[in-house]
């Protein structure tokens, strides 16, 4: 399979030091790549920059992140604009803070398909009713008319999947899409994107620090800690045999449900130490 998204040796720093460090790995065309590790180790960092929306304070010191063949890293603003939403568009973490609040959801879902597929008002009426029956909102009609605050956390999830599928894009950045969400919900958001992605054929970069999360959705997976790639592969194969130590170390950190009586055991300090001399952090 084609490579999707290339991102070849990316490095990212702040004032305060180096936040990626010599990044490289692939998305090919129709898979799941989960991106996984603790807090701060950059995840969301990659995400935010190949759409490019990096935080003010973050910049890119080497490297290039290729989309189908494109450097994003060169392109002017205007460009990369273009290609948001339409070839590349995101699933954010908070529903909540992520819809506006003062608009109802079928003027939110409606405006994309009118301003970028040039659609018109009908059309796009039907097609955001569509929309929502494909992520399983029962009586559309009425939800296209509600505000999110009158929306539960899962449907207003669903709601930015309908939306971020709506314009068909080549790829979707899911980041943290469940974790706002009830262990029950989260279960049915994952089987929904992993169905729509499915139906779809749609590149998906999955944003996690979830083990479990990512043993249900990712054919693939890329462990990092600190910035730096750690270990990569199929992600039967990482979790069903781990190399580096750091994955290990996170798989005896993380609950099973088929091991009720096992007991968790912390990554140990000692691994830590040694992680930190070997980035030089």
């Amino acid at each position: 399979m084609t490579a999707v998204i290339d991102i070849r040796n990316l490095s990212a720093a702040s004032a305060v030091g180096p936040i990626l460090r010599d990044v490289s790995l692939q998305v090919k065309a129709g898979e799941v790549m989960a991106l996984v590790g603790e807090s701060g180790a950059g995840k969301s960092t990659i995400a935010k920059a190949v759409l490019g929306i990096l935080p003010a304070g973050i910049r890119i010191t080497a490297g290039s992140i290729l989309f189908e063949g494109t450097d994003l890293l060169t392109l002017p603003p205007p460009k990369l604009r273009e290609l948001l939403g339409v070839r590349i568009a995101l699933i954010p973490q908070d529903p909540l803070t992520s819809l506006n609040p003062a608009r109802r959801i079928g003027d939110q879902l409606t405006d994309g398909l009118r301003l970028r597929a040039g659609l018109s008002s009908k059309q796009a009426d039907v097609q955001a009713l569509q929309l929502l029956e494909d992520v399983h909102i029962r009586e559309p009609g009425p939800v296209m008319r509600r505000y999110p605050h009158e929306l539960s956390g899962g449907m207003r999830q669903r709601v930015l999947i309908a939306q971020a599928f709506s314009l068909k894009p080549h790829v979707i950045i899911a980041d943290e899409p469940t974790t706002a969400l009830d262990v029950t919900v989260q279960k049915q958001v994952l089987r929904l994107i992993r169905e729509m992605q499915r139906a779809h054929g749609t590149t998906l970069l999955f944003v996690t620090h979830d083990l479990g999360v990512v043993a249900q959705i990712s054919d693939r997976m890329t462990v990092l800690y600190g910035g730096k790639v750690l270990e990569q592969g199929a992600t039967a194969d990482v979790l069903g045999a781990p190399r580096h130590a750091y994955t290990q170390a996170l798989l005896a950190a993380s609950p099973r449900y088929d091991r009720p009586e096992q007991n968790l055991r912390p990554v140990p300090d000692a691994l830590i130490a040694e992680l930190k001399r070997e980035i030089g952090g």
